[in-house]
């Protein structure tokens, strides 16, 4: 039996679509990663019970941070990004997290700096607190060996395939990096927004929006760019398009990120017919309602959709792209 809600929202789901693609379904899927790095930091005396804990996040991690202060009584401060909505903005308060919500910004790398800013101010401010640094820290990799354990004891021996958002690292990184620890040639494929810089497609603009949490304007350090062997960069249109057909072949009502990682797994399944692809779904729909959901007639039929194969980043073009990256280092 579960000792708080966190733990149970935190513990995901695997779903054999067909006899080869594999969803990986969390509801929030950072509080994996927020649990684990905060147990770590009490065990290991950096912080103390009824310490604060600060982070900037644009919705998913705040809401993950807050459960897990909630879960080891600490207290939690975010610095949000204008995309943290009414229903979340609730939530942390009921939660007695605060909220620093920033200014309007149509400009994503404004948006992330003016944060990355504002938790500098705070901590000069409040020399106690601590950052959880999401986006550089590695501590954010130790909740998903649990996840790894599930994955291989589910999918026994089976040629493995992981599909999913780059975001900070602490996601598919990490999954890879505990499954590699028993089967070596577990691929990774990351799916990455037009407009991220983390392996250099900053140059490239969608005209809809980045999508949120698997994409950085500004250089994130715990990403481990050796771990990838394929990436996909997916507009949001694709994406949505993604979304939409997943809901409706197989009633997985999921975020964009997991309508774009749906897109790059159905792709590398239908290429490598000896391996089962697992894609990660890192959160519900919920939020996406109105901005993709409400959208679904204008979702095109995800067969007429197919990546445009680059041999370098000079290459990428929307609304798709696929790119060999064989676990090479970083972009210059």
């Amino acid at each position: 039996m579960d000792q708080h809600i966190a733990e149970a929202i935190g513990r995901p789901d695997l779903i054999r679509l067909d006899d080869r693609l594999v969803c990986l379904r969390f509801e929030t899927m950072k509080v994996v990663s927020a649990l684990a790095a905060v147990r770590h930091l009490l065990d290991t005396g950096v912080v103390r019970p009824g310490d604060t804990l600060l982070d900037s996040s644009s919705g998913i991690y705040a809401y993950a941070l807050a459960l897990a202060c909630h879960r080891h009584g600490m207290h939690c401060h975010i610095v949000g990004s204008t995309t943290v909505d009414h229903t979340l903005r609730t939530q942390l308060a009921v939660l007695g997290a605060t909220l620093e919500q920033m200014e309007p910004c149509s400009d994503l790398k404004l948006d992330q700096k003016r944060r990355v800013e504002r938790v500098h101010e705070i901590l000069a401010e409040h020399p106690g607190h601590h950052w959880m640094r999401q986006y550089h820290d590695d501590v954010h990799y130790l909740g998903y060996r649990a996840v790894a354990d599930l994955v291989r004891a589910s999918t026994g021996g089976e040629a493995l395939t992981v599909v999913g958002g780059v975001g900070s690292g602490a996601s598919t990184g990490a999954l890879a990096h505990y499954l590699r620890e028993d089967a070596p040639g577990t691929e990774l494929v990351g799916v990455q927004p037009f407009g991220s810089v983390t392996f250099g497609a900053g140059h490239v603009a969608d005209p809809e929006i980045i999508i949120a949490g698997i994409g950085s304007s500004i250089p994130f350090g715990n990403v481990r760019h050796a771990s990838y062997d394929t990436l996909h960069w997916i507009s949001f249109d694709a994406a949505l398009a993604g979304s939409v057909d997943l809901l409706r072949r197989h009633a997985v009502f999921a975020g964009l990120s997991t309508g774009a990682g749906y897109l790059a797994a159905r792709w590398e399944r239908d290429r490598s017919p000896g391996r089962t692809v697992l894609f990660v779904a890192a959160d519900t729909g919920h939020r996406y309602v109105d901005t993709v959901y409400a959208r679904h007639r204008e979702a095109v039929p995800i067969g007429s959709l197919a990546p445009r194969q680059v041999a370098g980043r000079e290459g990428l073009a929307l609304p798709w792209s696929r790119m060999d990256w064989n676990r090479a280092d970083p972009p210059s």
